[in-house]
Formats: C-alpha cells, sequence, structure tokens
C-alpha cells in the first residue's frame, strides 16, 4: 500500500476529512484530533495495511503507529489536503456522540487526572520537533568521540582531521544554541511570537549575563559555575518557564498597543519587560533546581556504590515503558537535557533504552508459543514488528503485540531491567537520546569506559535484556493465552 493510500485510508477510518481537526505526527506515529470521537473505528484501522498500532485512549484523539519516516509522509500528505497541523486554531467542531454526558464526564476526569501529565506532555511537545537535530547532534558526537579513539593521531592526516571537524560542527550547532531552539518551541507553545522565544533562550547564554552578574555581586570569580547568576545558568528548564512569562506579558502589552505601532513597540516591550525577572529570578531559582536534579542523577545513577547503580539500572528499564503508557515519560525530556547541558552526556537514557530490548525477547517467546498453539495473526504481526524492535523502535511491538496482551508487556519490563541494571553498573553514557537498540549504538560512547568499550556494555546489556524479556515472558504467559491473544 503506497503512503497516499495509507493516509486515505486512516482518514476515511477516522470519519473523513470533515470530522478532522488536525494531524501531526511524532517519531512513529500520527497523531489526529477529531471532531466526533464515535466516528474513529478501532478495529477497522488496527487490520490497515501498514498499521502497527494504535493507540485511543483519549476522546476526540487518536495516535495510528505507522512507524519512523512513514508517519512524517502521511501527515505531510495530510497537511497538503490543507488539513491543521495543530488544534490551535482549527475549527473543533461540536461532537455528534448522542451520550455527551459520558464524554463529558471522560473529558473531566481526565483533566483532573492528568495534570502533572500535561505539565509533562509540554515539556515534552516542546523538544520533540528538536529531536531530529538531538539525535544527529549526538551520533556525530559519538562518531567524532569514536575517530579520536580509534586514530589518536588523526590531526596529522587531512581527510580525517576534516571528518574530525565536521563532525564537531554537527554537534556544537546544536549544543551551542539549544537554548535559542528551545525558546523558539517553546513561544510557538504558548502562543508567542517564536523569534522572540529564540532571543529569550540565546540570551541565557550569552557573556553579558556574568557582567550584569558581576555588577550586582551576584558572580563567583574563583567558581564560576557556582555563581548564583552566570551564563546558561538554568539552561532549558529557565528557558521553558521564561518564555511562558514572556507569551503572556507580549499578549498583555499587544491587546492594548494601538495597530499602526504594534510591530515596532510590542516586541521591544515584550523582551525589555521579560528579561528583568526572568535574569534576577528565573534564572537563578531554576539554576538551583537544575543544579539539585543534576546532584539527584549524581547520587543515583552516577553513585559510587555499584549496587545503587544496579538498583536505579534496574527499576529505571523496568518502569520505563509503563511509564511511558501512563504519559509520564515526558518529563524525562527535560531531565535528560539539564544532565546533557551540566556534563555533556546523558547517563540515564542507556539503562531505560534497554525497556524496548526487554520487548524484543518477550516477542519471540511469543512467537514460538504463537506457532505452537497456531496463532498464525500474532506470529504475522510480530514478524512485521520485530525488525523495527531490533533496531530499536519499539512502538509497534508495543501496542501491537505486548501491551494489547497485558501480561508481556510486565514481564518484558521485568527482563528489561536486567540489562538497565548492567549497563548503568558499567557506567554506560549516551552523547544523545533517542536512537535505542542497535541504533543506538553509536550513541554510546560517553562515560568513563571510553567509547569502544562503551558501546561493548550497551550491546552485552541488549542481549541480556533479549534473553531476560524472553525468559520471564516465556515462563510467565501461557500458551492458552496466546492463542487466545
Amino acid at each position: 500500500m503506497t503512503n497516499q493510500e495509507l493516509s486515505s485510508k486512516i482518514l476515511e477510518l477516522v470519519g473523513g476529512r470533515g470530522n478532522v481537526n488536525s494531524a501531526t505526527n511524532c517519531m512513529t506515529r500520527v497523531r489526529i484530533h477529531v471532531k466526533d470521537d464515535g466516528a474513529i473505528q478501532d478495529a477497522a484501522l488496527k487490520n490497515v495495511e501498514g498499521v502497527l498500532g494504535l493507540v485511543h485512549d483519549n476522546p476526540g484523539y487518536v495516535e495510528v503507529v505507522v512507524g519512523p519516516g512513514k508517519c512524517r509522509k502521511v501527515a505531510d500528505i495530510y497537511k497538503d489536503m490543507g488539513i491543521p497541523v495543530s488544534a490551535e486554531g482549527a475549527d473543533t467542531g461540536v461532537s455528534a456522540s448522542s451520550d455527551w454526558k459520558a464524554n463529558k464526564a471522560a473529558i473531566k476526569g481526565a483533566q483532573k487526572e492528568s495534570k502533572v501529565k500535561a505539565m509533562l506532555k509540554t515539556f515534552g511537545e516542546i523538544f520533540v520537533p528538536l529531536i531530529p537535530g538531538v539525535i544527529a547532534a549526538g551520533i556525530c558526537s559519538g562518531l567524532a568521540t569514536l575517530l579520536a579513539q580509534a586514530i589518536p593521531n588523526y590531526t596529522e592526516n587531512a581527510v580525517w582531521n576534516i571528518i574530525y571537524n565536521l563532525l564537531s560542527l554537527i554537534n556544537t550547532a546544536f549544543m551551542t544554541y539549544i537554548t535559542a531552539w528551545a525558546g523558539y518551541r517553546a513561544a510557538e507553545k504558548f502562543g508567542g511570537t517564536p523569534i522572540l522565544g529564540g532571543m529569550v533562550g540565546m540570551i541565557t547564554t550569552l557573556g553579558n549575563i556574568d557582567a550584569i552578574s558581576k555588577i550586582v555581586g551576584l558572580y563567583n570569580e574563583a567558581q564560576p559555575l557556582d555563581a548564583i547568576l552566570r551564563a546558561g545558568r538554568g539552561g532549558v528548564l529557565a528557558v521553558v518557564i521564561g518564555v511562558w512569562f514572556m507569551c503572556k506579558i507580549e499578549k498583555a502589552i499587544r491587546s492594548k498597543m494601538p495597530d499602526a505601532v504594534d510591530i515596532c513597540f510590542t516586541p521591544i516591550l515584550t523582551l525589555i519587560i521579560t528579561l528583568i525577572p526572568y535574569i534576577f529570578i528565573v534564572m537563578p531559582v531554576t539554576g538551583l533546581i537544575s543544579t539539585g536534579l543534576c546532584k539527584l542523577v549524581e547520587l543515583v545513577a552516577m553513585s559510587t556504590n555499584p549496587v545503587v547503580r544496579m538498583v536505579a539500572g534496574y527499576l529505571g528499564a523496568a518502569l520505563f515503558l509503563p511509564m511511558v503508557a501512563m504519559g509520564m515519560h515526558h518529563g524525562l525530556v527535560a531531565l535528560y537535557t539539564v544532565q546533557l547541558e551540566a556534563f555533556g552526556y546523558v547517563t540515564l537514557y542507556p539503562a531505560l533504552a534497554m525497556a524496548g530490548a526487554g520487548q524484543v525477547g518477550a516477542a519471540i517467546a511469543l512467537s514460538i508459543k504463537a506457532k505452537r498453539t497456531g496463532n498464525h495473526r500474532l506470529r504475522q504481526v510480530i514478524g512485521g514488528a520485530l525488525p523495527a524492535g531490533i533496531l530499536g523502535v519499539g512502538e509497534p511491538l508495543i501496542y501491537g503485540v505486548t501491551l494489547p496482551m497485558g501480561k508481556p508487556f510486565f514481564t518484558a519490563g521485568l527482563g528489561a531491567g536486567f540489562g538497565g541494571a548492567f549497563v548503568m553498573l558499567m557506567q554506560v553514557a549516551a552523547t544523545t537520546w533517542g536512537p535505542s537498540g542497535l541504533l543506538g549504538i553509536f550513541v554510546m560512547t560517553a562515560g568513563p569506559n571510553g567509547a569502544i568499550l562503551s558501546i561493548i556494555y550497551f550491546l552485552i546489556g541488549l542481549v541480556i535484556s533479549y534473553i531476560m524479556g524472553f525468559i520471564f515472558t516465556w515462563f510467565g504467559i501461557k500458551e492458552q493465552e496466546v492463542a487466545a491473544a
């Protein structure tokens, strides 16, 4: 089935073009907001060729898992059709469901339960569009590290020297301006002017902040990193909060500003009014929070006690996918970013990446049992999703196999914990987050072990997770359960 045919079929089964408010994509899914939730045909969508899974747990919103690359192409087709990429500003319409009281109760109930999740999801939505850059920068950083360690005298060879510098340029381009990208995205999310948000983000890292800090006596000459106020203080956490405040200021000013002078005076007044509390309050306070988070990570994930690291790695890998299912994983993006800014690498992600490997082991066990019991449909689904899972794209296995069955979702996590314990014990660190499975090899090059040994430890962790995910699922899931799946 071509991407055009797949797009048309999905559109048909969510109620047609007239029922769609907006459509966009993440790494593996097409996310669709609809007017009438009752028009979504879940069973038919799951059986469409090219659809790997379905997430439909909120009224008026469905996520169709089609895999990496394809999800972007499908979303682009919808964009070309004139479907908005965001529900903001789209015609939301009115639900045609006759059971409006049930819909209202479901939505209100979700709102009551999801205040924390909504806050964490906001961080996720700000950073999701940055993921391609995060991955590109991280992989290039990993390759540059690998090159430098494999060829110590690379600077004496013009070709290797140029390659090293090109890789370093790509990484530096992202890491140097990560606060600017975060500010731009935050302003888009909060309804402000994106370029102003980008400017607030860029201002955060400029040397003038140090000059201001020295003037007011907040700078620590002996230990600049311990200064109450310094360039970069608070990082992306400060930027997101500061831009949220900026957007409030901008909207208030624009509502009072005469149209004739709006374009001249609204931006400058917005920035001036924003920067005073941002520099003197938001940056120092979020700096303390960021420092606290880093200290917490050091105490657990970077502990000198190997037992503490193993326990942290096991629990992180075992609980990661349930966190994903509950939408709590969005908050980890901010934590990854804080750690990447502070240390130059991420220690949590390698352990959490083992969760997908546990799903692979569980899927292999289920496939063998499905063959024994004659469940050809399940074997076919696993066969289509397993290669992506091995590479590190776990959603087809999660939403197509283990989560619908229930118990395998948890047996896979219990098995994955052993791989997480191992990689955290060996202090494997990543240059970024995003790639996992075999695709994660070239970002697992940081930490105290050196790039090559770090990659080897990561691969051993994957194999441990495969094996233990298989064992827990093999002995934890009965054949009759697989036959009925």
